[in-house]
């Protein structure tokens, strides 16, 4: 062929030879303006699939992409998209101080509205196929394993027994039974029977209306809930049924493989507190059945007697102390003769049932039999 036939034949291949890679320039042009919004992750997806098939065959490209990404990687580090758990309660604070609330919100109150207000936005993010999910609900004496959709009729039925004492509607209806297994078996039919959005619905507009109702009620706090198998004043009552709402919350999280972090401290340290003050009769529980050791000495009420000091780290936390021989006895550092420590997390978790005795991440000092009987004792606190 002659040197004029060589160069029409160049000059005829120029064109798919310019962007390296055998792209045409105006193909390569339009991939390499890609990069930028490639690098940010925001291309389509075949877009993306173009920009990455020409990156290897494209030096100059792959360069200027690999610049692109480092510089986005220095502008933003990776976060979560879900907003911060305390966010409602940061906003919430931030309204106050400028409009304080018509009718304020007791502190007594203040987690419960918390933690089903976390459990209220952690169901948003729920789909269709996951109200079906299994949940594992465990504690210290068995476990049990029911929908995702069983769990919210099984709180919401606990709590209606929070919403009678307040007057309101039961959310089982009249007539409905008392005890706490047979209104979760109740719950949980209706649950099947109605479906998810009216369980939500039904949970969702009860926990509003016992906050507001507590919150007009707030000189009532010593008012009695009957759980047929124990009386709590109303004040304790929400706290245990806050503590139950963020553990189940934890459940139902774990089931969906959906991140769950704990309370704020301040709804944690009235928790802890919640568990703290039931363990002199929890000890002296587990002593009447025989699974804890008999008393050292008898110890009149209201006089000293030997004690444990229950530590709780972190900021939920704080100082314990609990007689060991008689729920009625004095509990004081003088007659320290155990230490216990745990973390506030790992402490209600305990209770909850979630961590077994032998393995809670717990430190001892002193009094071998009297750090046993009172981390079993906390474990015995746990129920569905």
């Amino acid at each position: 062929m002659s040197p004029a036939g060589d160069r029409k034949a160049g000059e005829a291949a120029g064109p798919k030879a310019a962007g390296d890679g055998g792209a045409s320039d105006e193909e390569h042009l339009a991939l390499k303006s890609l990069l930028g919004v490639w690098a940010l992750a925001v291309c389509s997806p075949e877009e993306t699939a173009a920009v990455e098939a020409h990156l290897p065959r494209c030096a100059p490209c792959a360069e200027e992409a690999r610049r692109l990404r480092d510089a986005v990687g220095l502008m933003h580090r990776e976060e979560s998209l879900d907003p911060d758990p305390l966010l409602r309660s940061r906003v919430l604070d931030g309204c106050l101080r400028r409009r304080p609330a018509h009718t304020p919100l007791p502190e007594w109150v203040a987690p419960y509205d918390a933690e089903t207000a976390r459990l209220d936005a952690l169901l948003r993010d729920m789909g269709e196929a996951e109200w079906s999910a299994p949940v594992r609900l465990r504690w210290a004496t068995g476990e049990r394993t029911l929908t995702l959709c069983g769990v919210l009729a099984h709180l919401g039925s606990v709590d209606g027994l929070v919403a009678t004492a307040l007057g309101l509607d039961d959310p089982l209806g009249p007539g409905a039974p008392r005890t706490v297994g047979d209104r979760t078996e109740t719950a949980v039919e209706r649950c099947r029977a109605h479906g998810p959005p009216f369980v939500r619905d039904k949970w969702r507009t009860q926990t509003r209306n016992i906050v507001r109702t507590a919150a007009l009620r707030a000189h009532e706090a010593g008012l009695a809930v009957d759980f047929t198998e124990f009386r709590r004043p109303l004040h304790e009552a929400l706290a245990g049924r806050a503590f139950a709402c963020w553990i189940h919350a934890e459940d139902i999280a774990a089931a969906v493989d959906y991140p769950y972090g704990p309370p704020a401290p301040e709804h944690l340290a009235r928790m802890v507190g919640f568990v703290a003050r039931r363990l002199p009769e929890a000890v002296a529980a587990r002593r009447r059945a025989g699974l804890a050791a008999p008393p050292r000495r008898l110890t009149a009420a209201g006089a000293p007697g030997r004690t444990l000091h229950l530590e709780i780290g972190g900021l939920g936390g704080g100082d314990w102390y609990v007689p060991l021989d008689s729920p009625a006895a004095l509990a004081s550092p003088e007659h320290t003769v155990a230490r216990l420590a745990l973390e506030d997390a790992e402490f209600c978790r305990l209770a909850a049932g979630h961590v077994p005795p032998p393995e809670a991440a717990a430190g001892r000092e002193g009094d071998d039999e009297a750090v046993h009987d009172v981390l079993w004792a906390v474990a015995s606190l746990s129920r569905m």
